[in-house]
């Protein structure tokens, strides 16, 4: 943590500043692309420290992560082999081209059956950036891209807000503590619902 720990810390630094909501944006724009601390680390602290307003700053990081998507999107879809070294230097080769592999084959069977993948990403601690740029390589529509992208990232972040809005510091403390696990249970309750909903499609 010699490298993460200092911008975790940094970036709850940026939650006390007068200008926090913008940074914000900027932060949930940036992390979309390359940057990697979670929007949710500034989000948690300015929701403790102004409540009534924890919703708003959920929309306004949701916004600037939807801004930063369509540009992961496009850095994806148009230079991702003149920046190859890079990617491969941040240690983000692995994890997109297994996402590529994925997004292919379902992209191949439907578009929309590539928005059900993306949201269900949504719910794991994987970084979002990894997604965006995978998307763009394969070249999943943008309109299911980007309603993935609003439902995926939109509950994270609202469902940090609300949280905090209704506990608050320990609600904060309790986010911080089981925030992975939570993640995780979140991700296979919603697998086993889409699971469901695609076996009565098809007539079970």
């Amino acid at each position: 943590m010699k490298i993460f720990g200092p911008l975790y810390a940094r970036a709850i630094q940026w939650a006390q500043h007068r200008h926090a909501p913008r940074l914000l944006a900027g932060l949930s724009f940036i992390e979309a692309i390359i940057f990697p601390v979670p929007p949710e680390v500034m989000l948690a602290p300015m929701s403790l420290a102004q409540p009534k307003r924890a919703l708003w700053f959920a929309t306004l990081s949701l916004i600037g992560s939807l801004a930063g998507a369509v540009i992961g999107y496009a850095l994806g879809h148009f230079a991702f082999e003149a920046l190859k070294p890079v990617i491969e230097w941040l240690g983000w080769s692995a994890g997109i081209d297994e996402q590529v592999r994925h997004l292919r084959q379902v992209v191949a069977e439907s578009p929309w059956k590539a928005f059900w993948l993306l949201v269900l990403a949504g719910f794991t601690p994987i970084p979002l950036k990894i997604f965006t740029w995978a998307s763009g390589i394969v070249g999943v529509p943008l309109v299911p891209f980007l309603a993935s992208m609003l439902v995926g990232r939109g509950k994270r972040l609202y469902l940090v807000a609300g949280a905090i809005r209704l506990g608050g510091a320990r609600a904060e403390a309790a986010l911080h503590r089981w925030i992975e696990p939570v993640g995780w249970i979140s991700t296979a309750l919603l697998a086993l619902l889409i699971g469901w909903l695609v076996w009565k499609a098809n007539g079970g």
